[in-house]
């Protein structure tokens, strides 16, 4: 407070935000608990299968991100990942998954199952100088290559923010064999010609397109136009969200052929 008084000019007093200050407090307290928790075992990952929706097979599994609390049971990463999302834990956690779901990969791999793992990368944690060197380090640890059968998810909006930046990295990673998806795609931004740029291979449709695409016929245009840009750019599209037979349908209908979600 001393130092904000200074800095916004001489004769003027800054009262010390106690609310302020007790938030700040719970935050720092809040993500020392996080810490905590990547420390002590409690963080945990489940997987979701994606689905051949026409020939009824898994294809592979989206790793989710839980924490098994102590008191609260299972918490879902909405409410804890927002606290550390500018944090450096951000990309600490982030390193934990990804080396988690490696070892499931080579898990499944030796007893027979070959699945694909896909990761949802933040874009803090995307953004680390060392991220394509973690990657590698991660693999190698491995004597099987995994690289062909790891797929990262990152946000449409976090990889526009750099679309240079976003690109080298992305190219570095598929040097790895790693594949990438634009998550919740259609959902960020109106202007397309960045995919022209951006080496990704699964465009993933955001669950609210397919939630409401039997009803809302805005809803369906939006899903069949991403199903037609998967197309011309070579992407394979995975609907997120599948919850009824009939949503299935449709999406084959359209020419979607992966799903993933609660009905499946």
């Amino acid at each position: 407070a001393m130092y904000s008084a200074k800095q916004s000019g001489r004769d003027r007093h800054v009262f010390f935000d106690l609310e302020q200050s007790r938030r700040t407090e719970e935050r720092v307290m809040a993500i020392g608990r996080v810490q905590e928790a990547l420390d002590n075992h409690e963080l945990l990952l489940h997987y979701q299968p994606k689905v051949d929706l026409k020939r009824g097979t898994v294809l592979g599994v989206e790793a989710l991100l839980r924490w098994n609390h102590p008191e609260h049971g299972v918490v879902a990463p909405a409410q804890f990942l927002p606290l550390i999302e500018h944090t450096g834990l951000s990309a600490r956690v982030g390193d934990w998954v990804l080396a988690q779901a490696l070892d499931q990969l080579d898990q499944w791999q030796r007893a027979g199952l070959d699945l694909s793992v896909s990761v949802n990368v933040s874009a803090r944690h995307l953004q680390e100088p060392d991220f394509a060197q973690r990657l590698a380090e991660l693999l190698a640890r491995h004597a099987r290559p995994l690289g062909p059968r790891l797929e990262l998810e990152v946000l449409e909006t976090a990889a526009l923010a750099d679309i240079a930046f976003t690109s080298a990295l992305l190219q570095k990673c598929s040097g790895l064999g790693v594949r990438f998806a634009l998550d919740d795609f259609g959902t960020g931004y109106s202007t397309l010609t960045y995919l022209k740029r951006l080496p990704v291979q699964v465009l993933k449709i955001d669950r609210s397109f397919v939630h409401n695409m039997l009803d809302d016929a805005q809803d369906r245009a939006i899903v069949e136009g991403v199903v037609s840009l998967a197309r011309t750019f070579d992407c394979v599209a995975v609907a997120e969200g599948v919850e009824t037979p009939a949503q299935a349908r449709l999406l084959l209908e359209m020419g979607c052929e992966v799903g993933q979600g609660a009905g499946i």
